[in-house]
């Protein structure tokens, strides 16, 4: 697993965009303030990094990750 710890997610947006994003672990799931939006964006996310896809978020992280 890439990352430390599985800190780090890519989430693929769909059009053709990876973002990544910080997990606490610590947080309920279905918490917004569980994923911080890192700034990064790629069209090619590291192979050891787990990849997410944005229907698996919540909203607000959802509207987060396009404003990047």
């Amino acid at each position: 697993m890439g990352g430390k710890h599985g800190k780090y997610v890519y989430v693929d947006r769909g059009d053709g965009w990876y973002v990544k994003l910080r997990v606490l672990k610590s947080r309920d799931e279905d918490d917004v303030s569980r994923y911080i939006v890192v700034g990064f964006k790629t069209r090619k996310p590291p192979a050891t990094y787990p990849i997410l896809y944005i229907d698996e978020l919540p909203e607000e992280v959802q509207r987060k990750l396009y404003e990047v």
